[in-house]
């Protein structure tokens, strides 16, 4: 692979790239609506901002 290859086939993004296609979800938690920068996978857990503040605090 050529130096600064991604390796995963496709595009890369940069933080400055426009804004982010965001997808409706509701917290695995909280139950509230919220929206993600990616496509909800079924079967994985989504939090939403405050609580994914909320776990990632407690590690």
């Amino acid at each position: 692979m050529p130096f600064g290859g991604s390796g995963f086939g496709g595009e890369r993004r940069s933080f400055n790239s426009g804004p982010r296609e965001m997808h409706k979800a509701v917290c695995s938690e909280c139950k509230s609506e919220c929206e993600v920068p990616f496509k909800p996978t079924e079967g994985k857990p989504i939090y939403c901002r405050d609580c994914f503040s909320k776990r990632r605090a407690r590690f």
